[in-house]
């Protein structure tokens, strides 16, 4: 397994010359040829294809090259646009908790009824709708005993740089580049909003918590051992998170990562963990 993060100059003139030399290549070829070039796999021993393809548009916009034209429209044009309608049950679902205890989690395949019902949910419900994931995530879908849908959650890559999760950790930025694909970020969380049970959220927290570990060595053959996630302060006061024992280790600066100059504004948010492993220090400095 290797990382190309930071490229270097001979990096860049392996790219051009692949570019150069096969002019009649489309953009996956040319990102899976690099990643075989380049040894590039995550645990598994699988191509790093799509994280591969993020860096070359990454480069072509900083001038380095010019890919060649994309064969179809790019994934992230659907950014913000609600799915086709799903058909799906709206009817109330209002009671006490132990009367829909036992639900249902599943994990959501690609190409699966549950995946076009999931990403429909999240995109119509969620205040922050849904888009394309790029890279390593994973997706739980949680209905009742009669498979009404009542939640959507997504996990994806962590934050690149927080300093008060930082902090609680005891990271350096060395440490951190080598060790962040061992933490996943709860980056969607949605009750549908016509289910009214109370104590709902935190025991789904809790129920993914318990398992997700296991799911993410089985999809990409390592294991994470600290979940994270942000809650607007001006929306949301974190409850569910706090009564599922996540940790609050500060609040972000109200800046983009994007944002060199300090010029661009955002929410405030608290910065929620939560440890999967007693010794989860160790294991992400190490």
């Amino acid at each position: 397994m290797k990382s190309k993060i930071p490229l270097t100059i001979g990096d860049i003139r392996d790219i051009r010359q692949l570019l150069a030399e096969n002019p009649s290549w489309h953009r996956t070829k040319i990102s899976r040829e690099l990643c075989e070039l380049w040894n590039w796999r995550n645990a598994k021993g699988q191509l790093k294809d799509m994280a591969c393809r993020t860096l070359l548009l990454k480069l072509e916009r900083a001038g380095h090259f010019v890919l060649p034209a994309r064969r179809r429209e790019a994934a992230n044009n659907s950014r913000g646009k609600v799915p086709a309608i799903v058909k799906h049950i709206t009817d109330t679902i209002s009671c006490d908790f132990k009367s829909i205890a036992k639900v249902k989690i599943v994990t959501v395949q690609p190409r699966s009824e549950n995946h076009t019902l999931f990403t429909y949910l999240l995109g119509q419900y969620h205040y922050l709708g849904h888009r394309t994931t790029v890279g390593e995530n994973m997706q739980y879908l949680i209905s009742d005993s009669s498979n009404r849908p009542l939640s959507c959650v997504l996990f994806g890559s962590a934050a690149w740089k927080t300093t008060s999760r930082d902090t609680f950790i005891g990271w350096d930025y060395k440490v951190r580049e080598k060790n962040v694909n061992l933490i996943t970020n709860n980056t969607r969380f949605l009750i549908l909003p016509w289910v009214k049970v109370p104590h709902l959220a935190s025991h789904i927290l809790g129920k993914i918590a318990h398992r997700i570990n296991e799911d993410w060595i089985n999809k990409y053959g390592h294991p994470v051992y600290l979940l994270e996630t942000f809650v607007d302060r001006s929306r949301f006061k974190g409850t569910c998170y706090r009564a599922a024992n996540w940790i609050c280790t500060g609040q972000t600066t109200g800046r983009t990562r994007n944002d060199r100059h300090r010029t661009i504004q955002t929410p405030i948010k608290d910065v929620y963990v939560y440890p999967l492993h007693k010794n989860f220090r160790q294991k992400l400095i190490s």
